[in-house]
């Protein structure tokens, strides 16, 4: 059993007998950095270092430990044809049984990467909306869907997104941590306008994109002109959504799409910030 996607609380909860494994180095092409950590239990694993043969040796190493009580030895590895796989470098590894202290830390340190997450904000819990929740639920994200009708929110069954339900949609832009996503399609183009025209004033914004057609594309620019006068902020919306190379309107193509084009400019602009020294970071 694989728990990458559950709470890391329920998971210490449920095996506390659990070995923690860490990169420690990495040389050349491998499958993750010294970030990369996973917990392994005598019958299920939570999170990943990668994968593949790697993975493997590192879980068969963190249960012969658990099985015999004996601490498990650091294993430095080559990622070559002899293990069956092709990346070329080398990773460290460290094996660390679990307890108490070391529990906490780990929900501190999960707590800490969920909540440096790039923040999403998904406008219309329609079936293009709901599609796009669910396509980003999975990845490393915090995925908020917002609507003003309480119906459709609460249609909405997908896991881990949160669900915003508000008669001033615009105001959660305002309210928006900087290097968030907008992603606008609502049932009302009058309102999808009022918010993508508050989304184009954040010059800290990693992304706003509008569902729409070329109509609605040029209807908007003659709006956004008229209403603010500072009509070089449409340069910055992504309309339609998803590209335009794929001729498929129905909403899980369109999901699929839109998701990675909204994950690449949401990470790249959490790593480009990341870069940044600390004091131009505030």
């Amino acid at each position: 059993m694989h728990a990458a996607h559950e709470d890391i609380r329920d998971f210490l909860r449920r095996e506390p007998a659990s070995i923690l494994v860490e990169v420690t180095g990495v040389a050349g092409s491998a499958p993750r950095d010294t970030d990369a950590w996973m917990l392994v239990s005598e019958r299920a694993i939570f999170a990943t270092i990668g994968g593949g043969q790697l993975e493997y040796m590192a879980i068969d190493q963190a249960r012969r430990a658990l099985r015999s009580g004996l601490a498990a030895e650091p294993m430095n590895v080559p990622l070559g044809p002899e293990i069956g796989q092709c990346c070329g470098g080398r990773v460290g590894l460290a094996f660390t049984a679990l307890n108490p202290e070391l529990a906490n830390k780990l929900v501190a340190r999960s707590d800490r990467e969920m909540a440096a997450r790039p923040h999403v904000y998904i406008f219309g819990a329609g079936h293009v909306g709901d599609a796009l929740a669910m396509a980003l639920s999975l990845a490393p994200l915090r995925v908020v869907l917002v609507d003003t009708r309480e119906d459709e929110l609460t249609a909405c069954t997908v896991p881990r997104i949160e669900t915003c339900l508000t008669a001033m949609p615009e105001a959660v832009v305002r309210d928006a941590p900087a290097g968030s996503s907008f992603v606008i399609l609502t049932h009302d183009h009058a309102l999808d306008f009022l918010i993508a025209a508050e989304a184009l004033k954040r010059a800290d914004a990693a992304y706003v994109g509008m569902i729409g057609s070329k109509t609605k594309r040029a209807t908007f620019r003659n709006w956004l002109s008229r209403e603010s006068g500072r009509a070089e902020l449409f340069d910055r919306l992504i309309c339609p959504i998803g590209g335009t190379a794929v001729k498929d309107k129905r909403p899980t193509v369109i999901a699929t799409l839109a998701a990675a084009e909204i994950m690449t400019a949401a990470l790249t602009w959490a790593a480009d910030r990341a870069k940044l020294p600390a004091t131009a970071s505030r």
